[in-house]
C-alpha cells in the first residue's frame, strides 16, 4: 500500500479552521505546517548577538558558539593566572600587591570607558552612594586576593576562590534574608571541609605557607559574598547595565586604593621599584588585565546564551586546569590529599548548581534512563509530565 501524506498550505489551514475539523490533518497543521515565509532583507528582524571581544560569531551554530566561548573563557583565564603568579615570582615584588590592584583598576576604567563610548545609552541608572559601597567591596576583593598571592601557593588561592558560594550564602542570609534548601548547606559543609583539608595539606608540605595569606584571602572571599548579592540588589532595582556597573565600581574603586597607597607611603616606593623593571611588572599587567576584563565578559555571555549550568562547568574545569598547570609551570611542593580535598570542593560546588537546576537536571536523567532502558531491551518508559506549578 502506497501511502500518501497530504501537502498542507496555509489555504488549507484556514478552511480548515472554518470547518471546525478535529482531524489529524488539522492537527498536525497546527503544529508543523504553519511555516512563516522567509522575511525579505529589509525587516527589522531581531537576532541575538554574540561577540567574543570584536568578533561577531552570531552567525555560528549554536555547537559552534559553545566551543568558541569555551576555549575563550580557557585561553584568557588561562593566561590571567599565569600572568598573576609570574608578576608574584619576581623578587621583591611581594609587599606591591596593592599597587598591582591599583594599575588593574586603572586600566579597567580605562577599558570600561572604551567599551561605554560604543554603547547607545550611556546614562547613569544606579545612584553614586551605592556605587560607594559596591567599590569598596570591589577594592576590597580584587586587592586582598592579589595580595594574598604573595602569601600563599596559587593553586590554595584558586581553591579558596572556588568557595564563594560560602559568603554568597552568609550575605544572602543578612542582606537580602534569603533562605536556602538542605542540599545548599550540604554544599556549603563540603566546600568548607574540602578547604580546610586542601590548607592543611598546603601547611604541611608548603615552605612558603602563611596564615596571614588565609587570612587576607578569607576576607576577600567575605567581600565577595557581599558585593554579588549588593550588586544584584543595585542591578534589579535601578536597571543599570554591566557597563555601568563596570565603569563605576572601578573607577571609584581606583581613588580608594590611591589614597591608601599616599597614605601608607607605599605609593612611592612601588612606583620606584616598578620603575626598574617596567616589563616584569607593568608589562605582565596589562596583559593581566586584559586578559581578565574580557575573561568577565565571556562568562557572562556564557551564562546568558547557555546557562548557569554549563557556565559554572567550564569555569571549574578551567580551575582545575590553572591548578594543574600551575604545578607544571612553577615549581612547588605536591602530595595526593591536594587532589581529593579539591575533588570534595568540587562536589559541594555541583550540589549547589544541582539545586538550582533540580528540574532540569531530573527530567534530562529521566530522559537518559529510559533510553538506556529501550537500548537493553526494556519495552515500558516512564515519563515525567509537565505540572501547571513548575512548569511554564
Amino acid at each position: 500500500m502506497i501511502s500518501v501524506t497530504p501537502r498542507v498550505t496555509p489555504l488549507s489551514v484556514g478552511l480548515l479552521r472554518q470547518k471546525g475539523s478535529n482531524s489529524a490533518l488539522y492537527e498536525m497543521s497546527q503544529k508543523s505546517a504553519i511555516v512563516p515565509m522567509p522575511e525579505p532583507e529589509s525587516s527589522n528582524k531581531k537576532t541575538t548577538e554574540l561577540k567574543i571581544g570584536f568578533f561577531d560569531i552570531s552567525g555560528y551554530s549554536p555547537t559552534m558558539q559553545f566551543i568558541l566561548l569555551t576555549a575563550a573563557v580557557f585561553v584568557f583565564y588561562l593566561v590571567y593566572g599565569y600572568m598573576q603568579e609570574l608578576i608574584f615570582k619576581l623578587d621583591g615584588f611581594r609587599p606591591f600587591g596593592w599597587y598591582l590592584t591599583l594599575v588593574q583598576f586603572g586600566l579597567y576604567t580605562i577599558f570600561g570607558l572604551t567599551e561605554l563610548q560604543f554603547k547607545a545609552d550611556k546614562e547613569r541608572r544606579i545612584p553614586l552612594s551605592s556605587y560607594v559601597v559596591i567599590a569598596f567591596l570591589t577594592v576590597s576583593t580584587m586587592g586582598l586576593s592579589n595580595t594574598s598571592v604573595g602569601y600563599l601557593n596559587y593553586p590554595t588561592q584558586v581553591i579558596f576562590k572556588c568557595c564563594k558560594l560560602i559568603p554568597v550564602m552568609l550575605g544572602g542570609v543578612l542582606i537580602q534574608g534569603k533562605k536556602y534548601k538542605c542540599i545548599d548547606v550540604t554544599a556549603v559543609l563540603c566546600m568548607c571541609v574540602g578547604l580546610i583539608l586542601f590548607t592543611l595539606a598546603d601547611s604541611s608540605v608548603s615552605p612558603s605557607f602563611n596564615t596571614y595569606g588565609v587570612i587576607l584571602i578569607s576576607l576577600a572571599l567575605l567581600a565577595d559574598g557581599a558585593i554579588g548579592n549588593v550588586q544584584e540588589k543595585a542591578l534589579k532595582q535601578y536597571q543599570g547595565s554591566n557597563s555601568e556597573m563596570v565603569l563605576y565600581s572601578y573607577s571609584i574603586g581606583f581613588i580608594y586604593i590611591l589614597i591608601g597607597l599616599v597614605l601608607s607611603g607605599r605609593l612611592l616606593p612601588a612606583f620606584e621599584f616598578c620603575k626598574d623593571y617596567p616589563v616584569e611588572t607593568y608589562g605582565y599587567a596589562v596583559i593581566f588585565s586584559i586578559s581578565g576584563y574580557f575573561g568577565v565578559n565571556i562568562v557572562l555571555t556564557l551564562v546568558k546564551s547557555f546557562g548557569a549550568l554549563m557556565a559554572v562547568t567550564v569555569t571549574t574545569c578551567r580551575k582545575a586546569i590553572t591548578i594543574i598547570l600551575s604545578f607544571m609551570f612553577f615549581a612547588k611542593p605536591f602530595t595526593f590529599q591536594y587532589v581529593w580535598s579539591g575533588l570534595i570542593v568540587v562536589f559541594g560546588i555541583y550540589l549547589n548548581v544541582y539545586s538550582k537546576n533540580k528540574d532540569s537536571w531530573d527530567t534530562y536523567l529521566l530522559i537518559k534512563y529510559n533510553e538506556v532502558k529501550s537500548l537493553l531491551g526494556y519495552t515500558r518508559t516512564y515519563r515525567k509530565y509537565p505540572s501547571a506549578t513548575t512548569d511554564v
